[in-house]
């Protein structure tokens, strides 16, 4: 799965953006990822609940929402009644992770739990019981363009090998520094879904660069024998 991310976007013509990666016969952008931070989980602030709400009505694209904010128990539920379908809050923010998802899940999407690239993911295995996807960040959160930190690729396996073995039933997802040169290897070590930015929307045909995206990493999961 591919998710272009907004942040990388002409936020003058976010409608635009977003028909611009949908694509046609199942070739465009599987979810549209948005970021949402607010200055001060993130030193950085970007886009919120109206923007959302205004793109769940210029999109059908499904959309992925990324809450890089304080106090998510506060926020999340209504990025959930505004039609996201992906709702995913930080480890290090939520006072109560089990019982966010959990309400995430009752108002009808799914729930996502994101983890920096400093925080371990072991401490955190049994909250991701209850979760639907777990967003791994390859950069530290709060601005596009950073450079892919190859490391977090060993949480990335852990979660593949729990996913694999029944421990956890969840979707994994990774953000930050991903384009052409890294996105095989963050394939091989087992993500499903894939968050670009500039490699998308940086490219002259977003939608082009979406599928040529999803062909790297068809070839580099069939290596695995997961494709």
């Amino acid at each position: 799965m591919i998710a272009p991310s907004i942040l990388a976007a002409d936020f003058a013509r976010l409608a635009d953006e977003a028909a611009a990666v949908a694509g046609t016969a199942g070739r465009g952008a599987d979810w549209l990822h948005v970021d949402v931070m607010d200055n001060h989980f993130v030193p950085n602030l970007t886009l919120g609940l109206p923007v959302v709400q205004a793109l769940r009505k210029a999109t059908d694209v499904p959309l992925d929402c990324h809450l890089m904010i304080e106090d998510p128990e506060r926020w999340a539920l209504g990025y959930a009644e505004a039609g996201a379908h992906n709702v995913t809050v930080h480890v290090e923010a939520s006072r109560d992770p089990v019982a966010l998802a959990k309400d995430l899940r009752a108002a009808g999407v799914r729930a996502g739990l994101s983890i920096k690239p400093g925080t371990p993911l072991e401490p955190h295995l049994d909250t991701l019981r209850h979760y639907d996807t777990l967003l791994v960040m390859s950069v530290e959160p709060g601005f596009g363009g950073q450079e892919f930190i190859p490391e977090v690729l060993d949480k990335v396996r852990t979660a593949r090998r729990l996913v694999d073995t029944g421990h956890l039933t969840l979707l994994v997802e990774i953000d930050g520094g991903i384009n052409t040169d890294t996105i095989e290897a963050a394939a091989e070590a087992g993500v499903d879904c894939f968050v670009a930015g500039s490699a998308v929307y940086g490219a002259d045909d977003p939608a082009r660069a979406v599928e040529a995206l999803r062909e790297q990493v068809r070839h580099a999961s069939a290596h695995r024998g997961w494709a």
